[in-house]
């Protein structure tokens, strides 16, 4: 018989710890089980539509629908809707996102709009000269205003800000909330941290402070805001492999975030999460899940990374469906998709 390290044998206990937890039903189911539909970041700023990036499918979004996902996460690209910093969204793009909006709206689904752009414009990051603070709070100005009268379209400030030092990003998100309720817009904001928005690097110490100690500083007057974090189970974390050595410390960072939240009287969704066909992998899924579930009183929800229509089909995390055979990773999912989900309790003020 192998015996295996403890250090291998910590992960795997929390893992099947977790996994039994998550059997329990929550006093108050998640609001949000859905899915990212990969396309529209695609290309450049001036790239052609269909050619170079496209939106999901209201094939694609049905199928979800159908599967229990009731959310949407909606990767767009900031410089191609609004090709100058301070000026003007550009009309013909606008239209594009509008209608891909109804058309998931009109499917019964909660739209999550999603800058991913990592804390950058054309490259340049946030809080220099080049893309100063304020630009992100212009940007958000024009594109809240679209969509100010329905409340199940949510405004995701930014993907992943990772070359900022927290101070500087929480000034940014702070101007940027501002400036949504400044044009009356009511609906939920999702506002990240720094470091790629990790889970379990939230109060990692970096220069300024963690993102534990400076997002305290989030300003909302309508208090209508909920953390945005991202965790992927393979070694370093960023979602690029199809192992996942680390789904226990995956895990752990929900469970502390669970603590923090707690802690603060705040809210967090989990809004890229993934695993490859791998058996850790899957079993990882479900003991994320089910920590949410479990931790209802603190997360809304989650949305799993990724899927679309040009989502590379070699693509470890992919559970974009490209024939009658379920996904495994959707799969692993089943059970975290059944039962209620409630997203007015989120949605409403």
């Amino acid at each position: 018989m192998t015996i295996l390290p403890a250090a291998m044998l910590r992960p795997l206990v929390l893992l099947t710890a977790l996994l039994a937890a998550g059997q329990s039903l929550a006093a108050d189911p998640l609001c949000f089980r859905g899915v990212n539909l990969s396309g529209g970041e695609y290309g450049e700023k001036g790239g052609i539509y269909g050619t170079n990036y496209i939106y999901p499918s209201e094939k694609t979004v049905h199928y979800f629908a159908a599967k229990g996902m009731n959310a949407v996460r909606l990767p767009i690209k900031w410089e191609r809707l609004q090709p100058v910093l301070f000026e003007r969204l550009d009309g013909r793009e606008l239209d594009r996102l509008n209608e891909t909006v109804r058309m998931i709206r009109k499917a019964g689904m909660t739209v999550i709009l999603d800058p991913h752009n990592f804390g950058q414009y054309e490259k340049k990051t946030i809080a220099t000269e080049t893309v100063p603070k304020p630009a992100l709070a212009d940007f958000w100005t024009r594109l809240a205003a679209e969509y100010s009268g329905d409340s199940g379209v949510v405004f995701g400030l930014m993907n992943e800000p990772y070359d900022i030092k927290a101070p500087d990003w929480l000034e940014a998100a702070n101007l940027a909330i501002a400036a949504i309720r400044n044009v009356k817009a009511e609906n939920l904001i999702l506002v990240p941290g720094t470091i790629w928005s990790g889970a379990y690097t939230w109060s990692k110490d970096i220069p300024g402070g963690s993102n534990a100690t400076v997002m305290q500083g989030v300003k909302d007057p309508l208090d209508h805001y909920a953390f945005e974090f991202h965790q992927y189970q393979d070694g370093d974390m960023s979602g690029t492999h199809d192992t996942c050595e680390r789904a226990g410390d995956a895990v752990q960072g929900l469970e502390q975030v669970s603590e923090w939240l707690r802690q603060h009287g705040k809210r967090g969704l989990l809004g890229e999460f993934g695993g490859s066909k791998d058996k850790a992998c899957l079993a990882g899924l479900k003991a994320m899940t089910g920590t949410l579930a479990k931790d209802s009183d603190v997360w809304i929800g989650w949305t799993y990374w990724a899927a679309g229509e040009w989502w590379p089909e070699t693509e470890a995390l992919n559970i974009q469906p490209r024939s009658e055979k379920t996904p495994p990773q959707l799969a692993a999912l089943k059970e975290a998709l059944k039962g209620p989900a409630d997203p007015d309790r989120c949605l409403a003020r």
